[in-house]
């Protein structure tokens, strides 16, 4: 079934409910943006190295690649609204467990559990929020909306940190509880949807796992391993050329602004890209990735960064378009958390190599992951004009 035969965004929906779940969208990964920066100030007083702060990252991604899939099969008899808001709210539940553990002193092992919670439900939460949007929007105008959407997720990620870091010269747990707080906004912005609710398992369209699908959350995970390397390592970035760390952020300005361009642009243009267009972006992703990798001069990696910055929303949204496209209508909510974990392991894969190896290797990786994904939709592509039926 494809996205554009759907019927479900012809229904009568509130009024404004679209600029409710955009707004929803942008808040709802203020946790996300800023557990970095919080996480690690929890646990200088607690274990006295901020770097331990890394591990609640890395336990949140980690139960979110595994409770994706199978908590959000656990709604596909529910109003995707309402599982959502449920979602929301455990996720909730479990970060502000992560901070009075903290205000009391608990043992680290402690928050550690309390944030695997957190994270178990946060894929499922956001593959029933995105599924939500096809109750909302024509599919004529659905890269427009995933454009505006990309925006404000990115607004998101520039704003939230410095929140995080404001707050959390003044109170770590009270940072924790306050953006937590924000990121419960979709409890309240999504409006209520009486139709918003899986149709029947069709007999032989129930599978999850095709080829096509594969090939588009192989993309992600290579997009995502680009991104975190240029965010995870900027302070890294910023040392190599002999500034301070806290000019790390030229970098990842860099990267935001562009994003934010390109999600403008995706929203002006609401048109799906044609297949060439696509491998353009993915080309034009791997030169930035290439760029920033080579390490030549400051003025090379910020043109890398904007490179792989103006094509993301572009490249995201078609991501989202096919896989909404491709996805068994009984199904969406877990196909669009699966990507939702695609997304976290590219950002385990750069985690890990930067861990083991180095920032050089780490870029070098991701570049090389980008290149192997522009040649394997290049190719496939190709196979596809010449055996019609066969494109993904």
């Amino acid at each position: 079934m494809d996205c554009t035969d759907s019927p479900t965004a012809t229904q009568s929906v509130p009024r404004g409910a679209l600029l409710r779940w955009l707004l929803a969208y942008g808040t709802f990964s203020v946790p996300q943006a800023a557990g970095p920066i919080v996480y690690a100030l929890l646990a200088i007083p607690l274990t006295g190295d901020p770097g331990n702060g890394a591990a609640i990252v890395l336990t949140i991604t980690l139960a979110q690649v595994a409770g994706a899939v199978p908590v959000a099969r656990l709604g596909r008899g529910s109003n995707a609204v309402s599982y959502l808001k449920v979602l929301v709210g455990i996720r909730f539940l479990a970060l502000v467990a992560v901070a009075m553990a903290a205000a009391m002193g608990a043992p680290f092992a402690v928050l550690l559990a309390a944030s695997a919670l957190a994270g178990l439900v946060n894929g499922a939460a956001f593959g029933y929020l995105r599924s939500v949007l096809n109750y909302l929007v024509a599919p004529s105008h659905m890269p427009r909306a995933l454009g505006m959407a990309a925006t404000l997720s990115e607004f998101t990620f520039v704003a939230a940190p410095v929140a995080a870091s404001l707050l959390g010269t003044v109170d770590p747990v009270l940072a924790l509880v306050v953006l937590s707080v924000l990121g419960t906004a979709p409890m309240v912005l999504v409006a209520n949807i009486a139709h918003a609710k899986a149709p029947a398992r069709v007999d032989g369209g129930g599978r999850l796992l095709t080829p096509a699908i594969l090939l588009w959350l192989a993309c992600t995970v290579a997009n995502s391993a680009v991104v975190s390397a240029i965010e995870i390592g900027a302070v890294s970035l910023a040392m190599n050329y002999g500034f301070p760390p806290a000019m790390g952020f030229i970098f990842t300005v860099a990267l935001c602004v562009a994003s934010v361009a390109g999600g403008v642009w995706v929203s002006v243009r609401n048109r799906m890209p044609a297949r060439a267009m696509v491998l353009i972006y993915l080309g034009v992703m791997t030169t930035g990735a290439a760029l920033v990798a080579l390490q030549a001069s400051v003025a090379v990696t910020i043109i890398g960064a904007v490179l792989v910055g103006g094509v993301l929303a572009p490249l995201g949204t078609y991501y989202s378009l096919r896989l909404d496209a491709l996805s068994p209508p009984h199904r969406k909510p877990e196909l669009f958390a699966l990507a939702r974990t695609a997304n976290a392991i590219g950002v385990i894969v750069t985690s890990a190599s930067l861990t083991l190896t180095s920032l050089s290797v780490t870029l070098a990786v991701a570049a090389a992951l980008m290149m192997v994904a522009t040649v394997v939709v290049g190719v496939v592509s190709w196979v596809g004009q010449t055996e019609r039926g066969r494109v993904p």
